[in-house]
């Protein structure tokens, strides 16, 4: 059996919007694909922990409020266990250090990543989240 590696994915979410990275082609992991940014859980951390440090890592800003939403596995060279979390509140400026670009896509796109694990938590975003959302309002 392949070893599984621990990912965590964060879904930022502004407005009706979800904010996608476009991956570089130098990337040895799905390179030139549209996803939702993450990456891996080192050794001794809590997923918590590689939330926050991932979210620095790759985007500059600190992560607030946020909770987590699923977790699916996706296959690469490695298999991945990506733990999804939302959030909904950061501190500073968002800025794309590991991606070629950052791009903020609509939520009622039904398919805007090139990742099926990501469009499939996207779509549990939608399915669970939003009437809650809508609900509360």
């Amino acid at each position: 059996m392949q070893d599984i590696h621990d990912c965590v994915s964060f879904m930022l979410i502004r407005d009706e919007e979800i904010l996608l990275e476009k991956r570089k082609l130098t990337k040895a992991v799905d390179p030139g694909l549209m996803a939702i940014p993450g990456g891996h859980v080192e050794a001794g951390e809590t997923l918590e922990e590689a939330l926050h440090r991932e979210v620095e890592e790759e985007l500059t800003v600190t992560p607030v409020r946020y909770f987590p939403l699923c977790t699916l596995y996706h296959p690469t060279l490695e298999l991945q266990r990506l733990h999804y979390y939302v959030v909904t509140d950061w501190t500073g400026e968002i800025s794309a250090q590991e991606a070629e670009a950052v791009i903020w896509t609509s939520l009622q796109e039904t398919a805007p990543a090139t990742i099926a694990a990501d469009n499939i938590a996207l779509a549990e975003y939608r399915r669970v989240v939003l009437p809650m959302l809508a609900n509360a309002g």
